[in-house]
């Protein structure tokens, strides 16, 4: 394949990847396997670590964009944001000691579980509830971020959606607001893999970077209709990415 071509191809999923990180999370799903495509002579490592670096500057953008529209509960998210990076580097250097396959089948059924719930509670997400955010707040989102750090660190697909829907369910956020409390988390885990990725000289800096302005090209576009059309967009959004979800880590899983 031409490498013009080849880029421009990936430059086109990056923003797909991009728009769709923004919303709901998710986005590497489409990302990914344009880049294992793109680049058919990359390890895996480097593939992910690339790919890193695009999600992680799409990302940026996205939080500034909802910083400006959102009021995040800080007392909640910090602490969060610390265990996920911590464990998310824990997941990253224990790959090779922890069953990818365990970890699919693990999510596979929180995914199916996750999309039922959400179709059924038609009124789940789209009013932000004011919970006190105590201690015990506290110590769920510092495990909850932990579980999902770490799920991160080792395989990651689908690690966004994950979050959000525990906002939503064990918080009482809207979809907007816990959209936007998730991509802070996932500013501590994607720079958390990048601490792993770049002293083992797996990060293609220059395809890392074009990427990552087509993602934050579609990071921007993400956030506008997210904001835009609000927690309704976003729970249909989601709902359809964890049928894709379930879907592609089915074939995975059984085949």
């Amino acid at each position: 394949m031409n490498i013009d071509i080849s880029l421009i191809a990936l430059g086109g999923f990056a923003f797909c990847g991009g728009l769709i990180d923004a919303a709901v999370g998710g986005g590497g799903l489409v990302q990914i396997p344009a880049l294992i495509h793109a680049l058919p002579g990359s390890s895996l490592a480097t593939i992910f670590g690339t790919n890193k670096l695009a999600v992680l500057l799409g990302n940026s953008f996205s939080v500034s964009g909802y910083l400006r529209r959102v009021t995040i509960i800080w007392r909640l998210i910090i602490p969060t944001m610390g265990a996920a990076f911590i464990f998310s580097f824990a997941g990253a250097y224990a790959v090779s000691l922890i069953r990818r396959e365990f970890m699919e089948y693990l999510v596979f059924v929180v995914l199916i579980i996750m999309a039922v719930y959400t179709f059924i509670k038609k009124d789940l997400g789209q009013l932000h509830a004011d919970i006190k955010i105590g201690q015990k707040e506290i110590l769920l989102g510092m495990l909850l971020g932990a579980f999902i750090g770490f799920y991160d660190g080792i395989f990651g697909a689908g690690s966004g959606s994950l979050l959000l829907f525990a906002f939503v369910k064990y918080f009482g956020f809207d979809f907007l607001n816990a959209s936007a409390s998730a991509k802070l988390i996932n500013l501590g885990t994607f720079t958390a893999a990048l601490l792993f990725f770049i002293p083992s000289g797996n990060v293609l800096w220059v395809t890392g970077s074009i990427v990552g302005v087509c993602n934050i090209a579609g990071a921007v576009t993400g956030v506008f209709l997210a904001l835009r059309y609000g927690s309704g967009f976003i729970r249909v959004f989601f709902l359809i990415l964890l049928l894709f979800l379930i879907g592609r880590m089915g074939i995975s899983i059984f085949h």
